[in-house]
């Protein structure tokens, strides 16, 4: 079987609000505290009334490469260092106390940075009262003649109130003052402490003259402190142990009929004076904690809220009785709450439990700043995000203030110093922020259905009273009353003589009736009379009573209308104000967008005219850019002519030299053949035979392109014998020697040798091709009968004209013995032939083995 589910405890729902309700902004103002030395740098200026500019001290901006600038915070009112106490209290905590009259909440708050002033602003010193003392005195200044006698009204321990009649309060003083257990109320009858006494100056008291004269007021007043987010009651007299000290027990919230917040078991005592209620204050601000730090003596460790309560409810029809009905009663309350300051544990330098203690007030703080950050979110982008009032119970316990039931003000009270620049900053930006969150306007009070001045009518009644027992009471009221019986008597007829002397006498029992009998008629006609008097002067009265009344009517209704008509003003005086206002700001705002303005308009003026003379500037140079381009092209232009003349002129000279020198060549071959056939005739002739047979000549095509291609003149040559070898290598190349063959045949011996093509860079030539190396061979005999070879060392590059071209880079000599040395100087037998080799070697040319000889010779692919 399966267990049915259980059904969930249904959400009480919340009270229900009007759609269109009338919001006002939380009220912020700020006090500036004065400097503790003259020479202290101040980093706050006071521009007006409701401005003050915040600049970052010369040691920050030193530090911080002065990226910091002036800023403008604006308040609803900002008070200066030479603000007196009496000014702050008229304009911040008066009206919240004409409101607490009228049955409107209230909730005023100090916040700051520690060492700002917020526990001089709220209490004061003696001579100069804070708020506080001046909120009390004002309030029973206005209340004092129609305060209620004691416990008649009593608090039902749920947030709200009860009425007992004069005979209950009486018992329950009794009671009171018989129990010494039960805290007894302080009496007004007791004199006042002097520096009490000495808070507010009778020059200064204030009063509210809007008060219903028609209700009765008692006023009860509680203190409470929230230490590390835990609820205290300051008024809560414990058993004091000596031996074993009890810690104070933590109150809790709890939430009443009407969603309201409010401490469970928290004392809240009555009282009649302000002496009296200043004096439960000192009672529980002596339990406050306070310690001392490195920015402030008397540095505040909790939050403080003094709470004082009104309850108020209307006389009866004839003005003598409070109406015993508890639906009839209205509770109001204001509270006054004194924030611990904000600081940093870097500079208080805390440890131990005040390190915990500035944690749980900066937490306390910073979710203050976020529900407020979360409300303004919800009003200004229509979002329903979830305030976080549980997180803290600062925040939780005023939260119906938040949703609409007070008034809110707040005092940012600020210290000039330098030093608190950044704190002060950040206290600033949570003002400005808080200035935008509404609150809604708290609703009046349903008007009772009773007449008007019931209380002075029954004043007046009673005076008339005793004004009347006072003229019967006294020494001539006896004497009055018997001339008037004597005067009565005097109208009436007088009695004849009665005496009977004779039983038969019948004439005097007659004439006495006769007489008693008109006496009986006139005493008829005068009580007739008088009832006649009586009901005119009785009709009277109602007449007048009825014109008494419709004029009370009247009058009421013209009360009730100016009254209308007072709101109507009041509301339109307000409305004018917040304009004035919205004006005021409007016209600053429009100044400075009109400095912007002008700003931005002196900035594009010299914007365009460093454009324009940028234009100008660029126009010339591209003036001057184009004539120098026209001069380079003529430049280029003749230096190109001159270059192609001069290069034409040169290859001609070249062109002319290698024609010489092929000249050369080709006069050296002819030699060099006419040598050898000299030599071969001679050995033939000699008869000795030949050591190596002729090769058989090779066709003309094959022998044309041969020689061609290289410039040895030898076909063929005996065999020979290396001795020694001199090299020239260029470029970090190596080269192996080749050993000489018996046979040197022309052909073979001018053959270029050209090896694995590898890439060179040329510096005459930007278009880079694979290169070559080039090795020419060129023998010759010397006058000591050696053969000298020649190895001409060359690479072979491609050209931009399709063809080729070879670049000489170093010579290497090779000189060997020839076995047909000693012979061949035998048969050539004399000098003739040794003249003819000097003059051929004189005349070959003869190059030099410095690396890159800059020749080139170009032939076609």
């Amino acid at each position: 079987m399966q267990r049915p589910n259980k059904g969930k405890t249904p959400r009480r729902p919340g009270p229900k609000k009007a759609a269109n309700i009338d919001k006002d902004p939380v009220g912020v103002y700020c006090r500036i505290r004065p400097l503790g030395a003259e020479d202290e740098e101040c980093c706050l200026e006071m521009i007006s009334n409701s401005t003050i500019q915040l600049h970052a001290p010369d040691g920050l901006k030193a530090n911080r490469n002065g990226e910091y600038k002036e800023t403008q915070y604006s308040f609803k009112k900002a008070f200066g260092i030479n603000t007196n106490q009496l000014e702050l209290f008229e304009d911040v905590a008066k009206p919240l106390i004409e409101d607490l009259i009228h049955c409107k909440n209230g909730l005023l708050f100090t916040y700051g940075v520690t060492g700002s002033g917020k526990t001089f602003t709220m209490t004061g010193s003696p001579g100069e009262g804070g708020l506080l003392p001046r909120s009390l005195d004002m309030l029973f200044n206005s209340i004092g003649p129609f305060q209620a006698k004691r416990f008649v009204f009593k608090p039902d321990d749920k947030n709200g109130m009860e009425i007992q009649g004069q005979v209950d309060a009486l018992l329950e003083r009794q009671k009171r003052e018989s129990q010494p257990t039960v805290p007894k109320t302080p009496s007004s009858r007791q004199k006042a402490d002097p520096e009490l006494a000495d808070m507010i100056n009778s020059e200064e008291a204030c009063k509210s003259e809007n008060v219903d004269e028609d209700c009765c007021y008692s006023v009860f007043v509680s203190y409470i402190e929230i230490y590390n987010n835990y609820i205290y009651d300051l008024l809560e007299d414990a058993p004091f142990d000596p031996i074993r000290p009890k810690a104070p027990q933590s109150k809790i919230l709890r939430e009443d009929q009407n969603h309201n917040m409010y401490v469970a078991g928290c004392t809240e005592v009555e009282v009649k004076s302000t002496e009296e209620a200043f004096e439960v204050f000192w009672k529980g601000q002596k339990k406050r904690r306070i310690a001392n730090t490195e920015l402030n003596r008397e540095s505040s460790r909790s939050h403080s809220v003094f709470t004082v309560k009104l309850a108020q409810a209307p006389l009866d029809a004839d003005g003598d009785h409070i109406l015993q009905d508890k639906n009839q009663v209205n509770v109001s309350q204001l509270c006054l709450v004194d924030l611990a300051g904000s600081e940093r544990t870097s500079r208080t330098r805390a440890e131990g439990s005040r390190l915990r203690e500035a944690g749980n007030i900066n937490q306390s703080l910073m979710t203050l700043r976020t529900c407020m950050e979360v409300l303004r979110e919800n009003q200004m982008c229509g979002t329903n995000k979830m305030v976080p009032y549980r997180d803290s119970k600062v925040t939780h316990l005023f939260k119906n203030y938040f949703d609409g039931e007070g008034k809110v003000r707040m005092i940012v009270c600020v210290n000039p110093k330098a030093d608190d620049y950044d704190e002060t900053m950040l206290v600033m930006r949570f003002a400005e922020m808080t200035q935008e969150v509404e609150v809604a306007r708290p609703v009046d009070r349903p008007i009772c259905g009773l007449t008007a001045g019931r209380r002075h009518r029954n004043r007046v009644f009673r005076d008339e009273m005793t004004r009347r027992m006072d003229e019967r009471g006294g020494p001539g009221s006896a004497v009055d009353d018997t001339a008037l019986l004597d005067q009565l008597m005097e109208s009436l007829p007088a009695l004849p003589r009665c005496d009977l002397l004779d039983p038969a006498d019948d004439q005097t029992l007659p004439r006495l009736m006769e007489v008693l009998e008109r006496r009986h008629r006139v005493r008829q006609m005068m009580t007739e009379q008088f009832n006649k008097s009586a009901s005119t002067l009785k009709s009277m009265l109602q007449q007048f009573d009825s014109q008494i009344n419709s004029k009370e009517t009247f009058l009421h209704d013209q009360r009730s209308k100016l009254s209308e008509k007072e709101k109507v003003i009041n509301s339109q005086k307000s409305e004018l104000e917040r304009l004035e206002k919205k004006s005021k700001t409007l016209e600053y705002k429009i100044d400075i967008l009109q400095k912007t303005t002008n700003m931005y308009e002196q900035d594009k003026r010299s914007l365009q005219q460093e454009l324009e003379t940028r234009e100008q500037r660029l126009h010339r140079e591209l003036t001057e850019k184009k004539r120098m381009e026209q001069r380079m092209q003529g430049m280029v232009t003749d230096t190109k002519h001159k270059w192609e003349k001069e290069c034409e002129r040169r290859v001609n000279a070249k062109q002319l030299e290698m024609q010489n020198k092929l000249w050369v060549k080709d006069e050296k071959l002819k030699q060099l053949k006419a040598i050898v056939t000299e030599s071969n005739s001679s050995s033939s002739g000699s008869g000795f035979p030949s050591e190596h047979p002729e090769k058989p000549e090779r066709p003309s095509r094959e022998r044309d392109h041969m020689r061609s291609a290289s410039p040895s003149p030898l076909q063929t040559a005996p065999p020979v014998r290396p001795t020694h070898r001199r090299s020239h290598s260029a470029g970090g190349e190596k080269w192996v020697d080749h050993k000489p063959a018996s046979n040197l045949d022309l052909d073979t011996v001018m053959q270029p040798i050209i090896p694995n093509s590898i890439k060179v860079s040329t510096p005459n030539e930007k278009a880079l091709s694979k290169c070559q190396k080039y090795v020419l061979r060129h023998q010759e005999l010397a006058s000591d009968g050696e053969i000298e070879t020649k190895l001409i060392k060359g690479n072979v590059f491609k050209t931009r004209g399709g063809g080729q071209a070879v670049q000489f880079t170093d010579i290497e000599t090779l000189k060997q013995e020839c076995a047909m040395a000693s012979s061949r100087k035998r048969h050539s037998g004399s000098g003739d032939g040794a003249a003819h080799m000097e003059d051929i070697e004189n005349r070959a040319p003869v190059p030099s083995t410095s690396s890159n000889l800059g020749y080139q010779k170009r032939r076609k692919p």
